[in-house]
């Protein structure tokens, strides 16, 4: 008698991880995306309970951290070299074929670099403040886009990969006008933000539609990576605005 779990993809078994989530079948379709959301929940409250971690017992430190990493004129900058560098790793990574184990690795490591990314913004809005009101405020605004976002695509079920050209040059230009302002010592101001949140906006409304007809069915932590850092960086820009403006 032939053993049936020696056959290749065996819908009993696994599913073919080269197989496009939009070409699945239904229970593998829904099954990847359930796994992507809950890595992206999962990655949200992780940096959050690193962020409270880090401000509830080391705040001090943080406040020397926030202080090495944009005292210079090119402390920032290096800064954001690191992260670029760092987060092209993690990209990489979690994109991986090789094992499960490296995947979940480049996911971790890019939600590591985006809260050390996070700590000179969340520093000076506490100290604007004196409380995490203006840190809520922005994650609820956050949480609120996101949720806007995510329902349209669903909804329509549109196909919003031809954005990718603009996104690419959008993220271009901006970091051309961040390297600028950083050399030059000028604010790029609250219209810039807005700039940025819809540029956000678009990578959020790309990667929502990629995981529907793009991504495969075994690259859930990819998706999910991909989703975490649009949102970390919708929130960077949404709290940057919201300092702007009682500025």
């Amino acid at each position: 008698m032939q053993d049936n779990r020696t056959q290749p993809f065996d819908k009993e078994f696994y599913a073919p991880t080269d197989l496009f989530a939009a070409a699945a079948a239904a229970d593998e379709r829904a099954s990847f995306i359930t796994k992507t959301y809950l890595y992206l929940f999962g990655a949200v409250a992780a940096i959050i309970g690193i962020e409270t971690f880090l401000f509830a017992f080391l705040g001090r430190e943080m406040v020397e951290l926030t202080k090495v990493m944009i005292g210079g004129q090119y402390s920032w900058l290096v800064v954001l070299g690191a992260f670029m560098f760092v987060s092209w790793i993690a990209e990489t990574w979690a994109r991986s074929s090789v094992s499960s184990a490296i995947q979940h690795a480049g996911l971790a490591l890019y939600v590591v670099a985006m809260a050390i990314l996070l700590v000179p913004l969340l520093c000076l809005a506490q100290l604007k403040t004196g409380d995490t009101s203006l840190i809520l405020s922005a994650g609820t605004a956050t949480a609120g886009l996101f949720a806007m976002l995510t329902a349209a695509v669903f909804i329509t079920r549109k196909d919003f990969s031809f954005l990718r050209s603009f996104l690419a040059f959008g993220g271009l230009a901006a970091f051309g006008f961040i390297v600028t302002a950083i050399v030059f010592q000028f604010s790029l101001g609250p219209i810039f933000c807005y700039a940025m949140i819809a540029l956000m906006c678009g990578y959020i409304l790309y990667h929502t539609s990629n995981i529907l007809h793009h991504y495969r069915i075994g690259q859930h932590v990819a998706a999910a990576l991909a989703l975490f850092a649009s949102v970390a960086m919708l929130f960077w820009y949404i709290l940057q605005l919201f300092l702007s403006r009682d500025e």
